[in-house]
């Protein structure tokens, strides 16, 4: 099939992640994906090889979808999807009035919330304007059988057993990370609010404390035991690397033996996966991210994206309760207490002396290792998000 995918860029790069991934995963599986987008500049790095495109796929600017002389581009295919409410231009929306009209799908946010449940699905009638008399239906991204499920490719499991049995530490010294097995693994992708000083400040305490008690963990073979090593935090360009550096400015990087900074250049989406297998721990920011810290399987932070009204606090709720759905009562709130700490909702300090107490996460197969992986496998027993979204649009009328 031939899919047209709009995207238009508000800020971040949470938009067109999600909609690259989504077009990227359709041509792996044979179809045709057009990526309309109003600002391609960050596919530069997030999918090199994808500029102009990969197997399947073409990025096409936003605005020959605009042009109604454009009759080439603006031939529709075999379904629509409007990502995330953009609204594709009127030009393109009035030659989908033909009488076996594509399928219109508006593709929206991920939340665990449970109004997502009741609207995934749901139609829409269009009674005026350039589309009227067509319908879009509404498809949402979730973490029950009620919901559209997530991007997920096939293979990606088998491909990060791969990657840790015989590429994790050649591809982290190909990065210029000088990383062994004893050392433990911070990734760091974050929006300019986040406190990571307090968060590096007790990251530095734990690496301390951990070579004072090495030897330490017997993990599994992902990770294997050995004693304790360097800590290293790993940070993306931007904001992580800007905040990490102030930090280190303010005379707080006290011991360099024992905690490390590592600037990374921009990685690509694939790269970036790979990344979050190498770490340990990851703290990671948006939709694309966040998803793709749940399939690495190892315990992780979502910094999810402020909005002045608050409710990203009602959103992140929601979503560590069904995360951590079943999960041993003292671990889940210790956790519960660190990620609102990062996030700035509610004060998280509980206390060793006067700074943050993290969550044993250096360990391999402690508590929250274990939980992490134990919620993993059960977003893995459900359908992936491409694989239902095909069936959706075949079913949809």
């Amino acid at each position: 099939m031939l899919w047209d995918v709009f995207c238009r860029v508000i800020d971040n790069f949470g938009d067109i992640g999600v909609c690259w991934r989504l077009c990227a995963d359709l041509g792996a599986r044979g179809h045709t994906a057009r990526l309309w987008v109003d600002d391609a500049s960050a596919l530069a790095w997030m999918a090199p090889q994808g500029a102009p495109g990969v197997q399947g796929v073409e990025v096409r600017p936003w605005a020959e979808a605009e042009c109604p002389a454009n009759a080439e581009a603006l031939t529709p295919g075999d379904v629509v999807i409007e990502a995330f409410g953009c609204n594709p231009p009127d030009a393109f929306l009035a030659r989908m009035q033909r009488p076996h009209p594509p399928a219109w799908v508006n593709l929206e946010y991920l939340s665990a919330e449970d109004y997502v449940a009741r609207s995934h699905g749901l139609a829409s009638p269009v009674f005026s304007g350039p589309a009227a008399g067509l319908r879009k239906r509404f498809f949402y991204p979730g973490f029950t059988s009620a919901t559209g499920g997530l991007l997920r490719e096939p293979g990606l499991m088998a491909r990060q057993a791969d990657f840790m049995a015989h590429q994790r530490l050649p591809w982290l010294q190909d990065l210029g990370v000088p990383a062994s097995e004893a050392d433990r693994l911070v990734s760091v992708f974050c929006y300019a609010g986040a406190p990571l000083g307090d968060w590096l400040d007790a990251l530095q305490a734990q690496a301390l404390q951990a070579a004072c008690d090495a030897p330490a963990d017997t993990g599994p073979a992902a990770f294997p035991p050995s004693p304790a090593g360097i800590t290293r935090v790993l940070l993306t360009p931007g904001h992580a690397t800007s905040l990490a550096q102030a930090w280190a400015a303010q005379g707080r990087h006290t011991a360099p033996q024992a905690l490390a900074l590592h600037p990374l250049p921009a990685l690509a989406q694939t790269e970036f996966d790979l990344l979050l297998w190498a770490c340990h721990l990851n703290i990671v920011r948006g939709e694309d991210s966040a998803v793709r810290a749940l399939w690495a399987g190892h315990p992780h932070v979502w910094h999810i994206y402020p909005q002045d009204d608050g409710v990203h606090a009602d959103k992140l709720d929601a979503f560590m309760a069904r995360w951590m759905h079943g999960w041993p009562p003292a671990l889940r709130d210790e956790v519960q207490r660190s990620w609102r700490h990062f996030n700035q909702i509610q004060p998280a300090r509980h206390a060793t002396g006067a700074g943050l107490h993290l969550p044993d996460w250096r360990v391999a197969d402690g508590a929250w290792a274990q939980a992490s992986q134990d919620a993993r496998a059960a977003l893995l027993a459900q359908t992936d998000l491409v694989t239902q979204l095909t069936h959706f649009v075949a079913g949809s009328g």
